[in-house]
């Protein structure tokens, strides 16, 4: 042998040495940072239980439509802080999975509310509906009558004085008596272009109810808002408006200026400020302003993400809800590791049992192989790239193995051959893996050509399957390459492990040893 071939030889065993380092280390290295960071996979509906609805639009939309629709449900659902929440079309309807929440109620209200937000200049204060027993009560579709000239909310009868500071003074004006007789307007009947007369939420203004004009700005003209706390601790929303919005919030303020301007959303008033009530004459509010009153943490926190995530444009009407138990998901979590588990046993017992030490190799990777899907998996549950893992994740990753360990045998049966011909294992191990990569790499490319056609097709949970099925689809081309190759080489090279007498390579190609051939 020469010394550049002896060189060369060195080099590709370096190479070899190298590539099943690297993949060693970052196997261990990212299951231990992923275990050290206690990342877990994030779980789905059938194994952390939860909500599941189904949507149906109340009339015929267009297919844009209901694609902003499910934008603005899902941008709801995460603002409500809850993670791993699915939404997306079934057919014409609309299905949103919430994973891992314990109040489903309240998420179901706040999901499939329509969020109308409208700004309407307040008309006059109105007292409780007195009821349909009551003298004089008009029926429900009565024509809502004009405020008296004395109850109108107007500036010249609030009168309101700026004094120093924030502060102010102002006239109470009494409400309309006449609007007892009629009834609150139904969140069905609250139209952009009506008069509407709505009940105020606790703490919303003076009065337990507004008689409101047409609507003059919408909230889609809300760039952003949030719920906050004052320095005093009240809880107020402050908000940003986009550059159309800010235009006509502007006309609106100014023209309501020293009145009253009420923010209702679905027929309840949950805020009716007076228009810049310290300030002797009207300025800019230059994009920004704030939402003020009596409102509760929980009534704010509504209000902002109501506010945030625009209306709907389209009213929803449910057609199915469920509730998924955790302990139901966590049962078949346990059924079906148990079942993999159990089957992954077998597969292995097995693979030693013929394969000797070349199913030591087929134990080592899919270790090696676990650490990282595990590692993978747990840090794509900190995003949203992935589907959550939930049973058809499990069963897709349960399908990979089948795939994995059908890489080792192709690889094996090669060396048979190549051993059959009559070499040796130390030459078999190259000339059988160049045959038998191209034999994997078609069949991987074949099954993650499916899941991804799959899970781009597909809807619900079968999105799952394709998604973690590509995953380790792809690894097990990474794994073939980078760890079995140089490993298996580097055994068949080694002439006392390949010779062992009952764990050796020779002996699970079935090739005679020098022993036993003299």
């Amino acid at each position: 042998m020469t010394p550049s071939s002896s060189r060369a030889r060195a080099r590709r065993q370096r190479s070899l040495v190298i590539s099943l380092a690297i993949v060693i280390v970052v196997a261990v290295g990212s299951l231990a940072a992923t275990l050290a960071a206690r990342w877990t996979p994030r779980l789905g509906l059938t194994l952390a239980g939860g909500l599941s609805v189904v949507y149906k639009p109340a009339h015929k939309v267009s297919q844009n439509d209901l694609n902003q629709t499910v934008s603005i449900l899902t941008n709801r659902v995460n603002g409500l802080g809850v993670s791993g929440a699915t939404v997306g079309t079934q057919g014409g309807n609309i299905l949103v999975q919430v994973p891992g929440i314990k109040n489903s109620q309240q998420v179901l209200k706040t999901i499939g509310e329509t969020a109308q937000l409208y700004f309407r200049p307040a008309l006059c204060g109105a007292p409780p509906f007195a009821g349909k027993g009551a003298k004089g009560v008009k029926p429900a579709t009565a024509p809502l009558p004009s405020c008296t000239p004395s109850t109108a909310l107007t500036a010249a009868n609030l009168r309101v004085t700026p004094t120093s500071g924030t502060t102010f003074t102002d006239n109470h004006v009494a409400p309309d008596a006449s609007l007892a007789a009629y009834p609150s307007t139904a969140p069905t009947k609250d139209t952009k272009t009506k008069t509407v007369l709505l009940p105020a939420i606790n703490g919303a203004g003076s009065y337990s109810r507004y008689l409101l004009g047409p609507a003059k700005l919408t909230g889609h003209a809300i760039a952003r808002a949030q719920a906050q706390q004052t320095q005093l601790g009240k809880w107020v929303v402050a908000y940003t408006l986009t550059s159309k919005g800010t235009p006509a919030w502007e006309k609106l303020a100014q023209a309501s200026f020293h009145s009253i301007v009420a923010i209702e959303l679905d027929g309840q008033v949950y805020s009716a400020p007076i228009i810049q009530p310290s300030q002797s004459a009207f300025s800019s509010f230059h994009g920004k302003g704030e939402i003020s009153g009596n409102l509760t943490q929980t009534q704010a926190k509504k209000l902002a993400i109501a506010m945030q995530y625009g209306s709907l444009p389209v009213r929803l009407v449910q057609q199915t809800s469920a509730t998924v138990s955790p302990s139901l998901g966590h049962s078949a979590l346990v059924a079906g590791l148990i079942a993999g588990i159990a089957g992954l046993v077998l597969v292995l017992i097995y693979t030693i049992v013929y394969y000797r030490l070349l199913g030591v190799v087929v134990v080592s990777g899919l270790a090696a192989t676990a650490a990282l899907l595990w590692s993978i998996i747990s840090a794509l549950g900190h995003t949203s790239i992935a589907p959550t893992f939930d049973l058809a994740g499990v069963t897709g990753i349960i399908v990979s193995i089948g795939i994995t360990v059908d890489s080792y045998i192709v690889y094996f049966e090669r060396l048979k051959d190549e051993t059959r011909a009559g070499r040796t294992v130390r030459t078999s191990v190259d000339r059988g893996f160049a045959s038998a990569w191209r034999t994997v790499l078609a069949a991987d490319t074949v099954s993650l050509a499916a899941a991804v056609v799959l899970f781009f097709v597909a809807v619900g949970d079968v999105k799952g399957f394709a998604f973690f099925l590509g995953l380790s689809t792809l690894m097990d081309i990474v794994m073939t390459y980078f760890f079995t190759r140089p490993l298996v080489v580097l055994l068949g090279r080694n002439d006392r492990l390949s010779g062992a007498r009952r764990m050796g390579i020779s002996r699970g190609l079935a090739v005679p040893t020098e022993v036993e051939a003299a």
